[in-house]
């Protein structure tokens, strides 16, 4: 296995172009792994960890663009305000040190369907930066995965930044687990609120072959909130309408039973956590755009 260290990203994007096959890597928490259990043993590794900007993140008017290699802490500290979804997800991966390494750019180039990142991604409809020697393109995170551990990037491509709109609405993560810490999803949801357009975004996690929206969840909340009149009064959601919403959000999943936990383990928890989240987040846009109201609440 060959070594390859380039120091600027202009000799990454060559690297790559040279060496098509050869892996990145920057924190390492999902590709040693693999490495260390021989489940993967490739040609070359490419190191990222001299690139700086990789690892710098930019808040603008509407939109954060964040570099690959961004620390989950880093993450959590400085942009929660911004991706109160993402800085949720990122409270639950694994443990401080792998906290401090780990990247979405991993995520997101591992693909795999588990990555607690996705969930946030979805909901919050970002775009992936990814660049080669031929060019430099955005792909939305709608198209982004593609199979089980596979993604719409080219061989000669790397991920240097993502693109993820300000948030405009309260965002809420949730994962299960077999334990607190330290542990790879059994499922998981995220869900977003954007006000400003009136619509509703998720994201599942580890409950499909790969990350996936519940699309007619998200289509019946939506509607659901633009005809009871509920963005302008801040009524709290009949538990009917949370109901549908979680049995639409179940359906979404096409998951496996594994070590971890069942299929219908995981529709049933999927089902369960976008109640609860929904819950969460709108008792969050109440309290926030309307003040404290009284009533029943959909969780």
């Amino acid at each position: 296995m060959d070594f390859l260290r380039p120091a600027s990203w202009e000799e990454a994007l060559a690297a790559k172009a040279e060496h098509p096959t050869a892996v990145p890597i920057a924190g390492g928490t999902d590709v040693m792994v693999e490495i260390n259990f021989d489940h993967r043993r490739p040609e070359y590794l490419l190191d990222l960890n001299r690139i700086g900007e990789l690892n710098e993140w930019e808040v603008g008017e509407k939109t954060v663009r964040l570099g690959a290699s961004v620390p989950y802490t880093q993450i959590m500290e400085n942009l929660r305000a911004e991706l109160p979804g993402l800085a949720l997800a990122s409270h639950t991966v694994a443990s401080p040190q792998i906290r401090n390494r780990g990247g979405v750019g991993g995520n997101l180039g591992t693909a795999s369907p588990a990555g607690d990142a996705h969930p946030a991604l979805l909901a919050a409809g970002c775009e992936v930066e990814v660049e080669s020697v031929r060019r430099r393109r955005m792909i939305p995170i709608d198209d982004f995965y593609t199979g089980v551990k596979r993604n719409a990037m080219a061989p000669d491509e790397l991920i240097r930044s993502v693109h993820l709109p300000k948030a405009d609405g309260p965002q809420q993560f949730s994962k299960v687990g077999t334990r607190n810490a330290m542990v790879i999803a059994v499922c998981a949801f995220g869900i977003a609120l954007h006000p400003e357009t009136r619509t509703v975004r998720t994201g599942i996690g580890s409950a499909a072959p790969t990350p996936v929206r519940a699309k007619e969840a998200e289509v019946f909340l939506t509607a659901a909130l633009e005809e009871g009149g509920f963005w302008e009064s801040g009524n709290p959601i009949p538990p009917s309408v949370a109901k549908q919403f979680a049995q639409l959000a179940a359906g979404a999943c096409n998951p496996i039973d594994d070590v971890r936990g069942s299929a219908a383990y995981r529709r049933h928890a999927v089902g369960i956590m976008a109640r609860r989240t929904l819950g969460w987040t709108w008792e969050s846009y109440r309290g926030n755009a309307h003040g404290s109201k009284g009533g029943a609440q959909c969780a």
